[in-house]
């Protein structure tokens, strides 16, 4: 909790989540999506304590929100990303961030280019390898367009889901850009799951409770049944089909499903079908655009 706003996702187990990262290990795989203010810094210290300083894999974090006297806000000026960088890699116990992003920064805040120089000077002296943007979930283009026109950093992470595809007329210009793809939000926080009933509550210290109110959970169960059907098709679960579908685009580099349990590892793993274009389209044709509206006025 920042305050009274929940930054989580409900109450954690660092056992189970300790388990979960070498079950990802097991798995193959290498590449881990952090931030500083992820359990304000607890995320980069669960992977400092256990996997961090492997040589063998990827580690992205990411700078720029802030809680301060127990406010949520944002610093992107290039002192605070300087010594931000630091206190993460000291939390990571690593010499070097493979990926470092800045965290949701705004078209304002990089037109004032402090914390691009701050990343350009961080990759001058090692403490970074590659740097990019993590973008806005509802409006991704302008902060897109800035970047890629100054032909500055190496990739953009953004929202992309079978629900949310606002993202995708970027995919070919930043594929084209030699920049890479990390897609966040996969399951639209539980709602492609097909976990969730209309009795799903959350908890106060998950931030779901204030962005997934009953309606919007009813809504998506009045409009999942091709994706339930598709699932069956092929023989997955639905979380399974939405990541499939997300690693269906060649742009995409990668996707962030979380680790939360090693059972999650596990499933989210195991499923991953080729789906066709056909059944692409399917999914890409349902109407969640009046859902997307909702859930959009909730954040």
């Amino acid at each position: 909790m920042v305050g009274k706003t929940a930054i989580g996702w409900g109450n954690a187990d660092d056992l189970q989540s300790k388990e979960a990262l070498y079950m990802a290990l097991d798995v193959g795989i290498n590449f881990f999506d952090a931030a500083d203010i992820y359990g304000l810094g607890h995320s980069e210290e669960l992977i400092g304590n256990t996997i961090g300083n492997r040589k063998d894999i990827v580690i992205a974090s990411k700078a720029g929100n802030v809680s301060r006297n127990g406010i949520f806000t944002t610093d992107y000026s290039k002192e605070y990303i300087l010594r931000a960088c630091e206190a993460s890699l000291k939390r990571l116990k690593r010499d070097v961030i493979d990926y470092y992003q800045l965290h949701s920064a705004k078209l304002e805040d990089l037109k004032k280019g402090e914390c691009i120089e701050a990343m350009d000077q961080l990759v001058r002296a090692g403490k970074i390898r590659y740097w990019g943007l993590s973008l806005p979930t509802f409006d991704p283009i302008p902060e897109a367009a800035f970047l890629l026109s100054k032909k500055v950093g190496s990739g953009f992470q953004l929202v992309f889901n079978i629900i949310n595809r606002i993202a995708f007329p970027l995919f070919k210009e930043i594929y084209a850009a030699g920049c890479g793809i990390i897609a966040r939000m996969p399951l639209q926080f539980g709602l492609l799951s097909g976990k969730f009933d209309s009795q799903t509550s959350f908890p106060d210290n998950d931030h779901r409770k204030s962005r997934l109110s009953k309606e919007i959970i009813d809504s998506y169960l009045e409009r999942q049944s091709e994706v339930y059907e598709l699932s069956n098709k092929y023989d997955i679960t639905q979380s399974q089909l939405a990541l499939s579908y997300i690693l269906s685009y060649g742009e995409i580099s990668t996707v962030i499903p979380g680790i939360r349990s090693p059972e999650q590892v596990r499933l989210n793993t195991e499923g991953i079908k080729k789906i066709s274009k056909e059944d692409r389209e399917r999914l890409e044709n349902i109407n969640f655009s009046e859902l997307l509206g909702m859930i959009r006025n909730k954040q």
